[in-house]
């Protein structure tokens, strides 16, 4: 079930945030959009279970990207993938597409958040929802950063 349709049935969570079940729905949803960005080679794909926190959304998948262009592909990637396969979603709304520091794609469950290496330092949205459980996508987009967001890495430039 969805944020928004459970707000719409109900006031309040019936259980603390850390015992909302898993959704299967969400969970696919959002390892696909991951796995199109590993496509990409997107760099620190990290997914942040919002269920209970958030009235607008279940999930963000923040992923970066190494320049502008870089990003751009990653968000063009994840929006041909969904566009093309299944269901056929496409964003209810997207920002910053131009600029390509910061793009932003809404498919309504889950919020999509591709940044260049700067904006996302600055912007640090894993810190502001730093006390959310994560979603693992580490199988499907594997961690390629060496001086990433989270940490430097000793294991060379692509997690090898």
């Amino acid at each position: 079930m969805s944020k928004r349709t459970y707000i719409s049935q109900h006031t309040a969570p019936e259980v603390p945030d850390e015992q909302l079940p898993p959704d299967p729905a969400l969970e696919g949803l959002v390892r696909r959009i991951a796995a199109a960005a590993g496509d990409k080679r997107a760099l620190d794909v990290v997914a942040i279970d919002l269920r209970g926190a958030s009235a607008y959304t279940d999930a963000f998948v923040i992923a970066t990207g190494r320049t502008d262009r870089q990003a751009k592909a990653i968000f063009d990637g994840i929006t041909e993938d969904l566009k093309h396969e299944g269901e056929r979603l496409l964003p209810q709304r997207t920002e910053g597409e131009q600029e390509a520091r910061w793009i932003l794609a809404d498919y309504g469950d889950v919020v999509v958040h591709v940044f260049v290496p700067e904006a996302r330092a600055f912007y640090r949205l894993e810190s502001l929802w730093g006390d959310r459980p994560r979603i693992d996508v580490s199988d499907v987009a594997p961690e390629r950063s060496t001086d990433g967001p989270q940490g430097a890495s000793a294991e060379g430039p692509l997690g090898a």
